[in-house]
């Protein structure tokens, strides 16, 4: 096991006995590839095998199109207000129903890389059609994404550029299409921003559409990262992409995402996925390389991301196949730091530890205990969840819980001081009691 060799690394996994296929790694595919798999799926996982698991989550057996039209026209009768209140509970609603988990996942993903915030936005029709872009090509061409969003009037209004004007070009939204977007932080010059903001000039937001005035773009001759010419907003997207810097900086974010968020990868290691990313741009072709490969199930990877609040809620959710509320989970999420369609800064949240102290640990908690509880409006039911899988007696129930939440990643210790046998309460309370503290433990907060 050679972590440091690409060949090694991004080679697709093959069980064997030095390094079988478990329960464990299901689980871990599961948390990176969707936002944790139920029981059903997760004895799937174990049964089919690695290759036909990941198949699973990247082409899934269902009328995803359907269910996607579906949801955009429940989002598109949430658009009336500023407010994106509806919007947020619409989109968790989708990703807990939702049969190609891995494509929210991605969505989730690029909502973070571009940060677009309804704060600036203030308009929940755009923002709701912004993501809907993010959706369309998140696992699809990252150059047609790129040029989607350089063309989304929520993109401009985000990021200052409302009226790009060619005696004052706005310079903050070609800062932040290099540095964040593109080709990262000292990949470009002073001078590239400038030119980029001339570039950039003629466009206008009207109302809930960008539009082109010819008259104010700036037609004089540009230098742009090497490139010259009369140089317009397409052309220096299409230079953006050609930088080698532009694949790198995509790529890092990704291995960041389905990875690791520990240390930075040698240049060496994402080399090859670079070089092809640069080629073609496509995401889904480098998602299935990651979620394929001998590195993806390696220790290297494995409990190597620590959950966003999202992830952490959508994980006790989903295992337990019931029904919540999701305004007030909404809500609930924005409280822990993530609030959906307002990432707090042009760099997206910033993940990692940073979602992890005393203060989150205890709002964590106190949401699984209220997820958990069953009361309006979490209506989830652990005992009953055991029971549908054939666990019908406290102790089958709580190590079924145990399996289908931490796959097994749990010390005798913890388990003889939580186990529910002793108590004199109901098996039902027993069991919501059992899962909260489970969901408390350092190896649930990490994907």
């Amino acid at each position: 096991m050679d972590l440091a060799n690409p060949v090694w690394a991004w080679a697709p996994y093959q069980p064997n006995d030095a390094r079988p296929w478990t329960l464990q790694l299901a689980g871990h595919l599961y948390r990176r590839a969707a936002f944790g798999g139920n029981w059903g799926q997760l004895r799937r996982a174990v049964a089919d095998g690695p290759q036909r698991a990941v198949d699973a989550l990247l082409k899934p057996d269902a009328d995803v199109e359907a269910f996607n039209r579906a949801h955009d026209k429940n989002e598109a009768s949430s658009g009336g207000s500023n407010a994106t209140d509806a919007l947020r509970a619409w989109w968790l609603r989708r990703m807990i129903e939702t049969p190609h988990p891995l494509l929210e996942k991605m969505t989730l993903f690029w909502h973070g890389y571009f940060a677009i915030s309804n704060a600036k936005v203030n308009s929940a029709l755009l923002m709701g059609r912004h993501v809907q872009q993010l959706r369309r090509h998140a696992l699809g061409s990252f150059a047609t994404m790129l040029e989607t969003v350089c063309n989304d009037p929520a993109v401009f209004l985000h990021l200052e550029a409302k009226a790009n004007r060619k005696a004052r070009p706005s310079e903050f939204f070609p800062r932040v299409f290099l540095e964040q977007f593109t080709v990262g932080t000292s990949n470009f010059t002073e001078k590239d921003v400038r030119e980029v903001a001339r570039a950039f000039t003629g466009w206008f937001v009207f109302g809930d559409e960008l539009r082109e005035i010819e008259r104010e773009h700036d037609s004089g001759v540009k230098h742009i990262l090497g490139q010259k010419g009369a140089l317009k907003k397409q052309d220096v997207v299409r230079i953006a992409l050609q930088q080698p810097a532009t694949a790198q900086r995509v790529l890092r974010q990704l291995y960041r995402w389905l990875i690791s968020e520990e240390g930075e990868p040698s240049d060496a290691l994402i080399a090859p996925l670079a070089v092809r990313f640069a080629k073609d741009h496509n995401i889904g072709a480098i998602v299935e390389t990651m979620l394929r490969s001998n590195l993806f199930f390696s220790p290297a990877a494995y409990r190597r991301r620590v959950k966003s609040p999202v992830e952490f809620a959508l994980g006790i959710v989903r295992g337990l196949e019931g029904n919540v509320g999701t305004p007030k989970l909404a809500g609930d999420l924005a409280a822990l730091g993530q609030e959906l369609y307002n990432p707090p800064t042009v760099k997206g949240w910033a993940g990692g530890r940073c979602w992890i102290n005393r203060l989150t640990m205890l709002a964590r908690a106190r949401l699984a205990h209220a997820l958990a509880s069953g009361a309006e409006p979490y209506q989830l039911d652990p005992l009953d969840t055991a029971k549908r899988h054939g666990r019908s007696t406290v102790a089958e129930a709580s190590q079924f819980l145990l399996d289908l939440f931490l796959q097994g990643d749990v010390s005798d210790s913890f388990r003889d001081m939580v186990s529910p046998a002793g108590s004199q309460d109901p098996p039902t309370e027993r069991m919501r009691r059992f899962v909260a503290l489970v969901a408390a433990q350092p190896e649930f907060q990490l994907a």
